[in-house]
C-alpha cells in the first residue's frame, strides 16, 4: 500500500505529481492546484492523502510496484 500520512505537505504532493516546489507554491496560493490545498498559515500548505491517490488513480490497498 502508498503509505502515507492523512496530510502530506505541499512538496511531497508536488513530487508524486511531477510538479516543481516552485510551481506548486506558485499554483496552491493561487488556488490551481490539481487537488485542494489546505492553508494551515500564510505559506504552510497541506495536502489531503486520500485526494492524491485519487487524482493518482491509485485505491487505498493498491500496492507499490
Amino acid at each position: 500500500m502508498l503509505s502515507l500520512p492523512p496530510l502530506v505537505d505541499l512538496t511531497t504532493a508536488a513530487r508524486a505529481l511531477g510538479i516543481g516546489r516552485s510551481t506548486a507554491y506558485s499554483l496552491a496560493a493561487g488556488g490551481a492546484f490539481p487537488v485542494p490545498v489546505l492553508a494551515i498559515g500564510p505559506r504552510a500548505f497541506r495536502v489531503r492523502s486520500s485526494d492524491l491517490r485519487e487524482l493518482l488513480g491509485l485505491r487505498r490497498d493498491d500496492t507499490a510496484a
